[in-house]
């Protein structure tokens, strides 16, 4: 593996496999839990969390190890003090960094400016530790990935573009019902990378996008449903324009049915209900979101078992 993840694109096939069986290894409880003892993880966190945080400290603290908390207000990236001399800091205290930002480029610019590891844990375009909690946990429920159709239904986000990559490698069918102006191209990029547009090319998945669809006709078919908040964290201003936009792509009980009968709800959490997702699908038996956040835990010790121990 990479020195870094911050994007689903430093990960190969065989990288994700690998995760995808230690996560499952320590989820059964067959991997040691000790394998971090003295390490310590900065959390870098620009923006409040419950599944995040609690997943990465609760994870270091199992495997031996210890987090250390660092809000907006104790460190104000870019403001308070440069992204580079944060890091340089950092470097001198902890054995790896996971960074939730806004910007992108802030965890970029964390990763290129430090010797040790940097994860990606929420930035305004991706979200890979999400994407993958999510993909482990589609394994479990229909014992494979290559194949399985899972339609996504709203706002085209960060983990909507992280779902894409993991999809387009693992050979998971994925189709985006969304309006056409919340399809963006990828507005940051590292030193040397070609530039990106949202048509995703990496791996055998097909990943189709679907503007200005009936969300019952995207989802005819699916194995997988998947949904998240319209407005994400720093798009407070937009909030009425995009709430009014994205009413017709609310995931309910009649664009549920349009789905196979045994298909799995998604959702990464938090949840604005009856929103973008209505109570009785959220609160369903087909709903699989608590399962995802659980697995949140393992991913993320797999990720830090990799990057900052030795593998178990």
């Amino acid at each position: 593996m990479k020195k870094d993840v911050i994007s689903i694109r430093d990960l190969t096939k065989a990288d994700i496999e690998h995760i995808f069986q230690l996560a499952m290894r320590l989820k059964k409880g067959r991997a040691s839990d000790r394998k971090l003892e003295g390490k310590t993880l900065a959390l870098l966190f620009e923006k409040p969390s419950l599944r995040t945080r609690v997943t990465f400290e609760v994870g270091m603290t199992q495997l031996g190890g210890y987090a250390v908390y660092l809000s907006q207000s104790d460190v104000a990236a870019g403001k308070r003090e440069a992204v580079c001399d944060i890091a340089r800091n950092l470097e001198r205290w902890v054995d790896g960094i996971a960074a939730r930002t806004f910007r992108h480029r802030t965890v970029v610019e964390l990763a290129a400016s430090c010797s040790i590891p940097v994860i990606n844990a929420l930035s305004d375009e991706e979200h890979p530790c999400q994407a993958l909690a999510d993909f482990l946990t589609i394994r479990e429920k229909k014992g494979e990935l290559a194949g399985v159709r899972l339609a996504y239904i709203g706002d085209v986000n960060n983990v909507c573009r992280s779902l894409m990559r993991l999809a387009s490698l693992t050979g998971t069918s994925m189709v985006v019902g969304a309006p056409a102006e919340t399809f963006q191209p990828v507005s940051e990029k590292r030193p040397g990378e070609r530039e990106e547009t949202s048509q995703v090319e990496d791996g055998p998945g097909q990943v189709e996008m679907r503007l200005d669809e009936d969300p019952r006709e995207v989802v005819k078919g699916a194995d997988v449903v998947y949904t998240d908040v319209w407005v994400s964290m720093g798009e407070e201003s937009r909030a009425k324009e995009k709430i009014e936009r994205l009413r017709p792509y609310q995931v309910n009980s009649d664009v549920m049915r349009s789905a196979k009968e045994d298909v799995i709800f998604m959702h990464c959490l938090p949840a604005k209900r009856n929103q973008e997702v209505t109570d009785d699908v959220l609160d369903g038996p087909h709903s699989v979101v608590f399962d995802q956040a659980e697995n949140r835990l393992h991913v993320q010790k797999a990720l830090l078992l990799l990057l900052l121990g030795s593998e178990a």
